[in-house]
């Protein structure tokens, strides 16, 4: 009798998670955190995966299990620019941080390099803590005029309760200083209560309340009132920006959807007088950074107008919505064609001067 091959085998072995794909977006939120584990799960850098590094830097500690040996806890780690370092070893040890994360949030080399560049990550302020040549976590700085930003902060699990997430962060909020802006700004994942205590103690204050938000691919549930649209394109979407009245976040605010490619925008008039735009990125498989915006009228028919031209332009492609204000005034109309939340964060600032 033939037996199963190990290709049959692996391939068995994802039928569960494979089934589950189409019924993802029906799900709750806690059903789309399942399923983004599962993806992560059968993923090359699960916990305790070996990491081979390609040049003579520090390599990533990848064991799930402590390291054997005694430690020598009186010295400190120490710090190194990220900027030393290949965006595949940064990778790398940024997944590892990771793979137990409230929400997992693996990156590629090319997704990182593009998260370098949109959100204005400065690598060489940015840091990376090492103790014997191995990766403990890292954290990184974007910089923009008057302002930094924490993000990408992640401890290997095996390091974590050391310290190591203060002192990344100690020195970029030093960085920040030597900078002499005003303020610098973090967001946090909602129910992550060691880096909200973390941020507390160093100063940190809650400013505002977001969260993602999703639309599975489809055209738009139902009809909304008549209304004329037109997609003007990439300067008129710039144009746009420059009136936008809210108070968006670091990865909303307008040098962030400036940096991206592929930045568009449509506009509508509604027969009752209403007016709006959308400002979004279109790529291959997914709308991001939509911006929603109403220059008179009701912003909730001017939203739903605004979501059902959308939508119906690009009936096929997946939208996220990252840091959305829980008081936007257009959530209403999202939900109602078809939003759901995902999970929510909070923006933390810290005032230096």
């Amino acid at each position: 009798m033939k037996g199963t091959t190990v290709e049959e085998k692996s391939l068995r072995s994802q039928e569960p998670f494979l089934s589950r794909v189409s019924e993802a977006w029906a799900s709750s939120a806690v059903g789309i955190r399942s399923l983004l584990g599962d993806l992560w799960s059968i993923g090359t850098l699960g916990q305790g995966a070996a990491v081979n590094m390609t040049s003579n830097l520090p390599i990533v500690e990848t064991t799930a299990s402590p390291p054997t040996g005694t430690l020598n806890r009186s010295k400190p780690p120490r710090l190194v620019p990220a900027s030393r370092f290949t965006f595949d070893e940064l990778v790398a040890a940024y997944n590892q941080t990771r793979v137990d994360y409230i929400v997992p949030m693996p990156m590629n080399a090319a997704r990182l390099r593009e998260y370098v560049h949109d959100y204005d990550v400065d690598l060489d302020l940015s840091a990376v803590a090492l103790e014997d040549d191995r990766i403990l976590g890292l954290a990184m700085l974007g910089v923009r005029p008057g302002l930094t930003w924490v993000t990408r902060l992640g401890i290997l699990p095996v390091k974590r309760r050391r310290g190591t997430g203060q002192l990344l962060t100690e020195h970029l909020i030093a960085e920040s200083h030597r900078l002499n802006v005003p303020c610098i700004t973090l967001d946090v994942i909602k129910g992550n209560t060691p880096a909200e205590c973390l941020f507390h103690k160093l100063g940190f204050r809650n400013v505002h309340e977001l969260m993602v938000v999703r639309r599975p691919p489809g055209f738009p549930p139902h009809n909304v009132g008549p209304y004329t649209f037109q997609m003007p394109g990439t300067q008129q979407a710039l144009g746009f920006l420059r009136r936008r009245q809210d108070t968006p976040s670091w990865l909303t605010d307008t040098p962030s959807l400036r940096n991206a490619n592929h930045t568009t925008a449509l506009c509508v008039e509604l027969k009752n007088g209403g007016q709006g735009w959308a400002v979004y990125q279109e790529t291959t498989f997914q709308l991001r950074r939509l911006i929603l915006h109403t220059e008179t009228g009701d912003p909730h028919q001017v939203g739903l107008a605004l979501l059902h031209a959308l939508h119906t332009c690009h009936p096929t492609i997946d939208t996220i919505r990252e840091n959305l204000p829980v008081d936007d005034p257009h959530w209403p109309a999202m939900q109602e064609m078809g939003y759901i939340e995902s999970f929510r964060r909070t923006e933390m600032q810290l005032e230096l001067v």
